[in-house]
């Protein structure tokens, strides 16, 4: 086991997902719905993503102060350059950073959910096999 399985109350603590599309209102979506205080920064935002309830959102490119006083970071660009800044920006000031598909840059991974509460299941196969999480998770659900 590479990475330490943990449940985390993130109850009003805030939280930046940098990315405006399908990866990132995924993430956002999870992250308001354990009650966690949500800013979207991207030039471009979808529309979903941009009517999620409670979410700030920041149409411009991610700054370097962005990730201050957060509690944790998401990188859902896409693109490789700006999820490496991310990546990068929130490691240099010590914060937990999870970058979409890309575990080399990520603290922490985010695993399949099944959520039936009170009773909630996560599955990870520490970013090895994305899919096979996937496919448990529907079983299971």
């Amino acid at each position: 086991m590479d990475r330490f399985p943990i449940f985390l109350d993130l109850s009003g603590r805030p939280a930046l997902v940098v990315g405006g599309a399908a990866a990132a209102l995924s993430k956002a979506r999870l992250l308001a719905g354990a009650g966690t205080a949500v800013t979207v920064v991207a030039p471009a935002i979808e529309a979903d993503l941009a009517a999620l309830t409670g979410i700030v959102v920041i149409r411009r490119a991610l700054e370097p102060g962005d990730v201050a006083g957060t509690t944790i970071v998401v990188g859902a660009s896409g693109d490789e350059a700006i999820d490496r800044a991310v990546s990068d920006a929130a490691r240099a000031v010590g914060i937990s950073v999870n970058v979409v598909d890309r575990p080399d840059l990520s603290t922490f991974i985010v695993p399949a959910i099944v959520d039936r509460s009170p009773v909630v299941v996560a599955i990870s196969t520490g970013g090895a096999a994305p899919v096979l999480a996937r496919a448990l998770r529907s079983w299971l659900e």
